[in-house]
């Protein structure tokens, strides 16, 4: 099966999804969004790491910054932060360039490594869209975190590509369905920029949009 372009879905949404589903949905499905100091800092970042004019040159590597990459198969599509093609003996072809080369995604992330996957999760999903798109295998790609000021080597597994595929199915059945999860309160809540328009104490089992309809209606009476 494959999607129609009208039909994908962000490619970092599946960050938000593995934090959690219902975040997820409101800015997917129900498009409300909220700054705090975390999403501006991540923001700043990548403005970084997006900006041509700080484009990296080596010898044997071509960086490509802000790069637009979709799958068909996943029905998603977005931008990958950096990608680094190494020359090497075994790889692509690329169009004006000699030689062969590897495919290397770096993504930017603000503070230090996770313990959880979402940022792994999201890297996965980027190497799986090159691979469809350049017809190669991405084993390996890195993560660049603001605090330490290291890139972090990511395996490629097959367990993370499964985890990615699955996800992605999830999402697309939420979408579908135009569906937001239910409140699932936990202390992570605290650190989410949503979680005024969330409300996630109190718990109810209705939509952001219906809350809101229910408000303008008894400020009506």
């Amino acid at each position: 099966m494959e999607y129609a372009e009208d039909d994908y879905l962000m490619i970092s949404g599946i960050q938000h999804f593995r934090f959690c589903r219902r975040q997820w949905a409101l800015i997917h499905i129900e498009q409300q969004w909220a700054e705090n100091e975390h999403t501006v800092t991540g923001e700043l970042m990548h403005k970084k790491a997006h900006d041509p004019y700080l484009a990296e040159k080596r010898k044997d590597t071509i960086i490509a910054r802000a790069l637009p990459v979709a799958s068909r198969v996943m029905g998603v599509s977005g931008e990958c932060d950096v990608v680094e093609f190494r020359r090497c003996e075994d790889g692509i072809r690329l169009h004006g360039h000699r030689g062969m080369y590897s495919v290397y995604p770096v993504e930017y992330k603000k503070g230090k490594p996770k313990l959880t996957e979402e940022d792994r999760l999201q890297l996965a999903a980027q190497a799986m869209c090159l691979e469809e798109m350049f017809c190669t295998e991405i084993p390996e790609g890195a993560i660049f975190y603001g605090e330490t000021r290291r890139r972090e080597p990511v395996e490629i597994t097959e367990e993370l590509r499964q985890e990615v595929q699955s996800m992605f199915r999830e999402m697309h059945g939420y979408y579908d369905r135009q569906y937001t999860p239910k409140v699932k309160y936990s202390k992570s809540c605290n650190a989410c920029s949503l979680k005024d328009i969330c409300l996630p104490k109190i718990g109810r089992a209705f939509s952001v949009k219906t809350y809101i309809s229910q408000i303008l209606r008894e400020e009506e009476k």
